[in-house]
């Protein structure tokens, strides 16, 4: 019996070893790699809700082992995460610890301003990124790079995996369509985490002026670009589960449409339709709720298609699927009063319209920007810090 009972340890114990060995390790939990960086420095975080070891902040973490966080940057949705998309979200005071929040959002676009920069020696980036063009919290860090290397701060980036990190695909972003949903000439799925993209971002001299920032990226361990990673934390108030953040890079291009994709609903991205829309069995009808206080189409009933059912699988095999668009480009027939010019921001191109007008599907569409992701897959190669 005892024999039986020590065996039955020494397996659960290995398994145990096994598991944790599997696990995917964030950068922000290996401490002993980038605590003796910090020391004797004035640290300033980038960060959200999402920053967390375990069951505590980074930022907590910090302080209770008497670190110098003298600021906080927040990035769209604020720090809490509870902010509409690209809400004013006003510089404060973080209640529970009293370190300063300057916000990226505070109505002055760009970088931020002197007095910030001399705040601080070291930047920490600990944030969940989703792995789109369009997704802002990575121009948000690209802009916080051009500052540091403007007033030669460090960046140190606490590596996190990207859900959408086993793909690429969309066209790469023509920068004269450059914006704060485009601000790197990359895919609209680019497959990399941030720390990998910062790489990329100093060694391509995609700064302005051609500038480099003094960065370190602490990576992941057990982690490749095929673990399907899933998110702990919704990065944002409108991309609640998984299956929203997969269907994101599908249903995004109806923000520059009349056409509501769920904002105000329990299903934000993983549904679409629109008052006038004709021959759906399926109605909702967005309401003001927090993260959506106005949604498009507020309070009426619409009529379109609920994606929600659809499994992983299906999502991924298909990448980004343009039907959508052009299924409610074709039923509400309103011609060139469908999109709106935000859309060749968000796609990042000026022929993707054009082909819907035209008529052409979205497997058509989809092969004109296959070169460009292959050119990208060879572009970032010698950035990746994972196996592909």
């Amino acid at each position: 019996m005892k024999k039986l009972l020590f065996l039955a340890f020494v397996l659960c114990s290995s398994l145990l070893c096994q598991a944790q060995k599997e696990r995917v390790i964030l950068g922000d939990e290996q401490t002993s790699e980038y605590f003796p960086i910090l020391k004797g420095k004035r640290i300033a975080i980038f960060s959200n809700h999402t920053g967390m070891i375990g069951d505590k902040h980074l930022l907590d973490i910090l302080l209770e082992n008497k670190f110098n966080v003298t600021a906080i940057f927040s990035p769209e949705h604020g720090f809490r995460g509870n902010a509409d998309a690209g809400e004013h979200v006003s510089s404060s005071t973080d209640p529970k610890t009293g370190v300063p929040i300057l916000s990226l959002y505070d109505g002055k676009l760009g970088k931020p301003n002197d007095s910030s920069m001399r705040k601080f020696d070291l930047l920490i980036v600990d944030i969940q990124d989703v792995g789109l063009r369009f997704y802002t919290y990575y121009a948000s860090m690209c802009r916080l790079m051009d500052a540091c290397a403007e007033y030669n701060r460090k960046v140190l980036v606490l590596d996190r995996p990207n859900p959408n990190g086993h793909y690429v695909d969309g066209p790469i972003l023509d920068m004269k369509y450059k914006s704060g949903v485009g601000w790197l000439p990359i895919p609209v799925v680019h497959g990399m985490t941030l720390g990998e993209l910062a790489l990329m971002v100093n060694g391509e001299r995609w700064l302005p002026a051609s500038r480099v920032c003094d960065l370190t990226v602490i990576p992941c361990k057990n982690y490749t670009h095929q673990t399907m990673y899933r998110l702990p934390i919704p990065p944002s108030p409108n991309l609640p589960n998984m299956k929203s953040i997969y269907l994101y890079p599908s249903l995004c291009y109806f923000e520059a449409t009349p056409v509501s994709l769920g904002r105000g609903t329990d299903l934000p991205f993983q549904i679409y339709g629109h008052p006038n829309m004709t021959g759906y069995d399926y109605s909702f009808t967005p309401r003001s709720v927090p993260g959506a206080k106005n949604p498009p189409q507020l309070n009426k009933l619409c009529h379109g298609v609920n994606l929600s059912n659809l499994s992983d699988e299906e999502i991924w095999k298909r990448g980004i699927d343009l039907s959508y668009v052009i299924d409610a480009y074709r039923n509400l027939n309103m011609d060139s009063h469908f999109f709106r010019s935000f859309f060749e921001l968000l796609i990042g191109t000026d022929y993707v319209r054009k082909m819907i007008e035209e008529g052409k599907s979205a497997d058509e569409i989809k092969a004109t920007w296959k070169e460009d992701v292959e050119k990208f897959k060879i572009q970032r190669k010698p950035y990746l810090l994972y196996e592909e």
